[in-house]
């Protein structure tokens, strides 16, 4: 028996291929155990040599094919009900550190996208990897706060490994380690994305939502996180914005209100790599304390907690950004680099 073929059968999900690899690997058992039709379709999977083939093509893409049958199979996906029968994998699989999986709207403001890329590369830099599902918005800006703090991220796919969606983060996915429990060829599908958000879950320590709309898929991922005993974080919004409905209801319903990179890391147990602070002197110095205290502030609130003027603000603000310390946010608004 190939246990890739049975993976590569269309009528052999994941359960029955667990009830299939039972078997003595004949198609009198195969037979036996889920039936003659799907015996003579695993049998006309193989006449065609689909296995094989799937074998070649992930080797000439540098994917490597774990199955449910191996030792190198994670074991917390293992444990899911409706495990991926077999895994492709390029780069790494997470390692045995501490993952979060970030998770939100694809449709994300400008400070969500902000506030993730910056909390994730804090993560980064204290070791945490990043596991989140490649799609535009939030889960772009947590593999790319990641990727600056030369951590590791890994992308779950809605797709083959070689379909990469959206288009414009192939170059994005070129840089980090991606995971699909699709074989190749397989286009993004809208059913697909839940059996992704379900492997993100089990993968990961805990789940930060950072903004979700009420029907966001990432509240899919935080029911997965749920089921599995695994922690929900969430970022709180503004009650009147619709994208933030979804994990400010998380909250109410007891999800681990999150502020900041520290708060992730102490719901992981984890302790924070600090930076030491800056050498500043005079109006620059506290012109940083007030950006560290007011984050996303506009240059006439700094102006008010400094005593400055707005246009000795703007021009330190320049210096600052010039040191990497000040970063422009749209809507003019300066946050710490």
């Amino acid at each position: 028996m190939d246990p890739l073929a049975l993976v590569l059968t269309p009528q052999i999900g994941p359960k029955r291929l667990q009830i299939a690899l039972r078997g003595d690997g004949s198609s009198e058992s195969l037979a036996h155990l889920l039936g003659s039709e799907i015996a003579r379709a695993y049998q006309q999977t193989l006449k065609e040599q689909k296995a094989q083939q799937e074998r070649e093509k992930a080797q000439a893409l540098g994917v490597h094919i774990i199955g449910l049958w191996e030792e190198g199979y994670p074991e917390a996906l293992r444990q899911l009900d409706s495990p991926p029968g077999a895994l492709w994998l390029k780069g790494e699989l997470p390692p045995s550190g501490p993952q979060i999986g970030i998770v939100g709207t694809r449709k994300a403001s400008p400070w969500a996208l902000h506030w993730t890329q910056k909390v994730a590369q804090e993560l980064g830099q204290s070791g945490v990897g990043v596991i989140s599902g490649l799609a535009r918005g939030i889960d772009t800006a947590a593999h790319q706060g990641a990727l600056e703090a030369g951590g590791y991220t890994l992308g779950v796919l809605g797709s083959a490994i070689d379909r990469v969606y959206p288009a414009e983060n192939r170059r994005l996915a070129e840089r980090m380690s991606l995971l699909s429990e699709f074989p190749l060829g397989t286009p993004p599908q809208p059913e697909l994305f839940p059996r992704r958000n379900r492997i993100i879950a089990a993968l990961s320590r805990a789940i930060l939502v950072v903004e979700a709309g009420e029907k966001s898929g990432a509240l899919i991922t935080s029911r997965f996180a749920l089921e599995l005993g695994r922690d929900v974080l969430a970022v709180p919004g503004r009650p009147a914005d619709p994208q933030s409905v979804g994990t400010n209801r998380l909250i109410q319903d007891g999800a681990g209100l999150v502020l900041s990179a520290e708060d992730v890391l102490g719901a992981l147990g984890v302790s924070a790599v600090r930076r030491a602070p800056p050498e500043l002197e005079g109006p620059e110095a506290r012109l940083y304390r007030a950006l560290l205290e007011l984050p996303m502030a506009l240059p006439e609130d700094l102006a008010k907690t400094t005593d400055l003027s707005v246009p000795e603000v703007l021009s330190l603000l320049t210096m600052l950004e010039l040191k990497g310390l000040a970063q422009a946010l749209p809507g003019g608004r300066y946050s710490p680099g």
